[in-house]
């Protein structure tokens, strides 16, 4: 991905984000609602609404053209064979009224990945490897609970053995338990075909279990990308210090931490940094746009970063 923009109207509501998942590579997309994180999946995925519309360039390895822009006919052979999406509600991804086993095998009849007899035969398998019995093949998705909906959702995903795997907030709505389980359902069933994962979270102790590098969005913007660990314990932009701090329950603080102020609605962000606004370090400096600092995958953008002599 190449300076991916996405704006509605002439307001921007994602400003020139690179983004670059290998083979294999599991990396989270962190910030909070209203940063722009699942824009950017529904922009590889050719999903924005009618009158939302994506700039900039996104490719994937095996399709032989251009993502944005493409016409519903191609991206509709895309979808669910090389990139697949989980998403937070998984009852908006399953049909009410089919049963749990055609769906997974429609999945793969429409790719034509397998003929029909051995479609069935790999729906069962697929239930299988997400921890679900075989009856669950004649089930109808209102008969299960929220964490077997969401099992089935991912074995959905994975039917096609897609080479990009994009979850976005898929266990927000989950106990603790079977959040931990679908978790490790995702990281081995993209281990086990080596596809590539875009996980979108809030969380960021999911972050730090999930995934090996992480982007922190605010704004429309990528502010910090780097490896979860350098990120995640010695972070460089404002408002990633910010946000590991009000993560921070074990302080010896009375009062929790927080930033300052509120997310702006979508497209009203102040021009410069985007964060200068709740920034305690901002200066007039900050009325303009920081420069990217570091490499490709790893940098942050800030004026006033944090580190030694700049506390």
């Amino acid at each position: 991905m190449r300076g991916l923009s996405v704006t509605v109207r002439d307001t921007a509501l994602v400003s020139d984000v690179d983004l670059t998942v290998g083979a294999g590579e599991r990396v989270g997309l962190i910030g909070e609602s209203g940063s722009g994180k699942s824009l950017t999946a529904l922009s590889i995925l050719g999903l924005l609404p009618e009158d939302v519309r994506a700039g900039g360039s996104v490719r994937l390895d095996g399709v032989d053209h251009e993502l944005v822009g493409a016409d519903e006919r191609r991206m509709s052979r895309v979808r669910g064979r090389d990139i697949a999406m989980v998403f937070q509600e998984p009852m908006t991804a399953l049909n009410p009224t089919m049963r749990i086993g055609d769906q997974l095998a429609e999945a793969m009849l429409i790719h034509k990945t397998l003929a029909k007899p051995a479609a069935r035969t790999a729906a069962a398998d697929l239930l299988d490897r997400v921890q679900l019995p075989a009856e669950t093949l004649r089930a109808y998705p209102h008969q299960l609970s929220g964490g077997q909906r969401q099992r089935v959702v991912l074995a959905l995903a994975l039917a096609n053995d897609p080479a990009l795997l994009i979850c976005d907030e898929p266990t927000t709505a989950l106990d603790v338990t079977v959040q931990a389980l679908v978790l490790d359902l995702i990281v081995r069933g993209v281990v086990d075909r080596s596809s590539a994962l875009l996980f979108i979270t809030h969380d960021l102790a999911v972050v730090a279990t999930v995934c090996e590098r992480v982007l922190v969005m605010y704004g429309g913007r990528v502010v910090e990308a780097g490896p979860v660990a350098e990120v995640f314990t010695r972070p460089r932009h404002r408002y990633t210090e910010g946000l590991l701090a009000a993560s921070d329950l074990e302080t010896t603080s009375r009062r929790l931490t927080t930033i300052p102020g509120n997310v702006p609605p979508a497209g009203r962000f102040p021009s410069g940094c985007v964060f200068r606004t709740r920034c305690a370090h901002a200066t007039a400096l900050c009325e303009e746009t920081p420069p990217w600092t570091g490499s490709e995958t790893a940098g942050f953008a800030c004026h006033h970063p944090a580190g030694v002599g700049n506390d």
